[in-house]
């Protein structure tokens, strides 16, 4: 194995050692001085009958001499010897796929934007594959970027969290929470002064979460919307999502019946097409077509709804404090399960941990109580 990038002569004699924790693959820091007779930028890969030994020979300044050098050697047991990772390359190709452009991810990492093209152009070629189409001025993403991107997105996200929780004083209690957008406005937020009051030394850290979101390794929880079926999860519910259909009072007062939804714009959620078929089939409308327009997520298509622009298909309880404020209302009765509900979920080993189980009791209390649904459902009724 060679390595090309600033490599030089290997110097004959070593000075100092540095060993890292003998549970983990050992490492070996040889500082030298002076020039042997090894090639330049040459990697030398030792095997015995328990591991691999891979020692790299790197420049660096001494305030002794003009030039000195490190040379490492990384043991790995058991034979596996890890893949080193383009770690420049992947972080120029994150911000870049995530910003829409070269001298965007160029201002945040604070190199130019040629040296981001090259980063992700080495990077390609190292993976054999096109992350982007090079498009007159503008970036398109290849499949295999897209999916690239979307995995790497929460991995930089997961690392700057545990890095801040690793720096932060030892008195500092942290409690990170996986959560999707429009559950953290239209629900968390609003209560989480209640939690703050409650435990105000707790320091509450928000990230983006979701169902499609995976869980965090540095996450204490996560809130989705599921069947309550996740692998290495402890899954508790906490609400049932119900359909019900909301607009304003305006928009409700013709509203007698199901039928009279005909001809209204009836707004759309795009990753959730089946919500009004399914109530419109329950209600007996199933000869009415959901037309209007159409939203990537839910709190979208509410506050479109406030705004007067349709009626939109609430779900619980995305659509409790609107209700109760009279910003929305619900013209007819009828709720129908979506055939999901809202989970907590966390790994095991977080029910042992002081600031999860206080946030746990917390959000299970305040779910269940007034905090958490602040209307009064009425019964189903057949329309």
């Amino acid at each position: 194995m060679t390595v090309t990038d600033g490599l030089a002569e290997t110097p004959p004699h070593p000075d100092r050692i540095f060993r890292c924790n003998p549970t983990s693959p050992r490492i070996r820091l040889r500082q030298k001085a002076g020039f042997g007779g090894q090639e330049r930028g040459e990697v030398k890969k030792a095997s015995t009958g328990k591991s691999n030994t891979t020692r790299i020979v790197v420049p660096c300044l001494c305030p002794r001499r003009k030039r000195s050098y490190l040379a490492v050697s990384i043991s790995f047991p058991e034979g596996d010897l890890r893949r080193l990772l383009f770690l420049n390359g992947i972080k120029a190709f994150e911000a870049a796929a995530r910003s829409g452009s070269f001298a965007a991810a160029g201002s945040e990492l604070n190199v130019s934007p040629a040296a981001i093209s090259r980063m992700v152009h080495l990077l390609e070629e190292r993976l054999g594959i096109a992350l982007f189409e090079r498009k007159a001025n503008r970036l398109a993403l290849t499949p295999a970027g897209r999916a690239y991107q979307s995995g790497l997105t929460p991995i930089f996200d997961a690392l700057a969290s545990l890095t801040a929780q690793v720096t932060a004083p030892a008195s500092l209690r942290v409690l990170t929470i996986g959560v999707g957008p429009t559950f953290l406005m239209r629900w968390l937020i609003p209560r989480l002064a209640d939690f703050r009051k409650e435990e105000p030394a707790i320091d509450v850290r928000i990230t983006t979460g979701g169902a499609a979101a995976p869980f965090g390794d540095d996450w204490s929880c996560g809130i989705k919307l599921g069947e309550g079926d996740w692998p290495d999860l402890v899954a508790e519910p906490l609400f049932a999502a119900d359909l019900l259909p909301v607009c304003t009072p305006r928009i409700a007062a013709p509203l007698k019946r199901p039928g009279d939804l005909k001809g209204t714009s009836l707004l759309r959620v795009a990753h959730s097409p089946d919500d009004w078929p399914s109530w419109l089939k329950a209600a007996g409308a199933g000869r009415v077509t959901a037309r209007g327009t159409e939203f990537q997520y839910y709190g979208q298509a509410l506050q479109a709804a406030s705004d007067g622009l349709g009626v939109a298909m609430g779900i619980r309880p995305y659509i409790d404090d609107d209700l109760a404020a009279g910003r929305l209302v619900a013209p007819f009765a009828l709720s129908v399960p979506k055939g999901m509900r809202w989970y907590l979920v966390y790994r095991s080993f977080r029910a042992e941990q002081r600031d999860f189980t206080a946030f746990r009791r917390w959000i299970m209390r305040t779910a269940a109580g007034p905090a958490g649904a602040k209307t009064v459902r009425k019964k189903n009724r057949t329309v």
